[in-house]
C-alpha cells in the first residue's frame, strides 16, 4: 500500500467562500479596464491628445484669424471644448457602437455587473481622460502665456464636467442605439459640424444676434463660450442652462434607449 502524502495546508485553506465582490469594486474594476482600453486605441489617443494639442499649439503661434491681443485666453477654452467633445462624445459613440458590434456589451450584461455598473465604468472612464487632457492642455497653454485666475480655473473645472457629462450623455445616446456604421459615420460628421458651429461663435464678435443665438443653442457652442466665461471668473447661465437641458434630454433618452446588442 502506498503511503498517504501529509496535507500541507491547513484545514479550510481552500474551502470555497462564493460571496459576491462589493458595487465599488465592480465599478473600480469596470472603470480600470475601460480606461486601459480607451488609452491603448491608437485612434482614440488621436481625438483625445494629438489633435487637440496641435490645434492650441498652431493656432497660437501661426497667425490665423484676428482673435486679438487675447488670443491664448479665447484657445484654450476653444481647445478644450474640442478635447471634450472628441473624448466624451465622438469617441465614445464609437467605441460602445462598435462593442455592441462584436457582442462584447452583450457579454457583459451576461455577467455579475449590472447595467448600471457598464454605463457609470465607461462615463468615469472617460471622466479620468478629460481630466488628464485638460491638465496636458493648461500646462501647454500656461506655457505659452495663459494665465487664468484660481477662481476661473475652478468655474473653469465644473463647467468642464457638466461638458463632459453632456456630451457623454450624447455619446452613449448614439453608440447605443444605431449600427455601428452608422454610428461611425454620423459621429464624425456631428463633430465637424460641433466644431464649426464653436468656430462662429469665436471667429467673430459681431455675429447678429440670431446667429449667435442659434449657434450657442448647439452644445458646443454652448459649452466654448461658458468655459471661456467660466475661465475669466464670470458665469454664462445661459450657456449652463443650454446644457442641463441638452444633457437631461439625452440622458433620458439613453438610459430608455440604449441597447447592449
Amino acid at each position: 500500500m502506498t503511503q498517504a502524502m501529509p496535507n500541507r495546508f491547513a484545514p479550510g485553506t481552500f474551502t470555497p467562500d462564493p460571496r459576491p465582490t462589493t458595487r465599488a469594486a465592480m465599478l473600480a474594476a469596470q472603470t480600470r479596464m475601460e480606461l486601459v482600453l480607451l488609452l491603448r486605441n491608437g485612434e482614440q489617443l488621436l481625438l483625445t491628445m494629438f489633435i487637440p494639442i496641435t490645434l492650441l499649439v498652431g493656432l497660437t503661434l501661426l497667425p490665423f484669424g484676428s482673435l486679438g491681443q487675447d488670443r491664448i485666453d479665447k484657445l484654450v477654452p476653444a481647445v478644450m471644448m474640442v478635447a471634450v467633445m472628441s473624448t466624451a462624445f465622438t469617441g465614445q459613440a464609437i467605441a460602445v457602437g462598435f462593442d455592441r458590434r462584436y457582442g462584447a456589451l452583450k457579454r457583459l450584461g451576461a455577467t455579475a455587473l449590472p447595467r448600471w455598473g457598464i454605463i457609470a465604468g465607461k462615463s468615469a472612464a472617460v471622466l479620468i481622460v478629460v481630466v488628464l487632457q485638460a491638465i496636458l492642455l493648461g500646462a501647454i497653454g500656461f506655457g505659452l502665456g495663459w494665465r487664468p485666475g484660481l477662481g476661473g480655473l475652478l468655474l473653469g473645472a465644473l463647467v468642464i464636467g457638466l461638458g463632459t457629462a453632456v456630451f457623454a450623455a450624447m455619446g452613449l445616446l448614439l453608440g447605443g442605439t444605431l449600427k455601428a456604421e452608422i454610428v461611425l459615420a454620423l459621429a464624425n460628421i456631428l463633430w465637424f459640424v460641433m466644431l464649426g458651429v464653436a468656430s462662429i461663435v469665436f471667429a467673430s464678435d459681431d455675429l447678429p444676434t440670431a446667429v449667435n443665438v442659434i449657434a450657442r443653442l448647439i452644445p458646443s457652442g454652448a459649452l466654448a463660450v461658458a468655459l471661456e466665461q467660466a475661465l475669466r471668473s464670470s458665469v454664462d447661465w445661459f450657456g449652463l442652462a443650454v446644457l442641463a437641458a441638452w444633457g437631461s434630454v439625452c440622458g433620458i433618452l439613453a438610459t430608455r434607449y440604449f441597447r447592449f446588442h
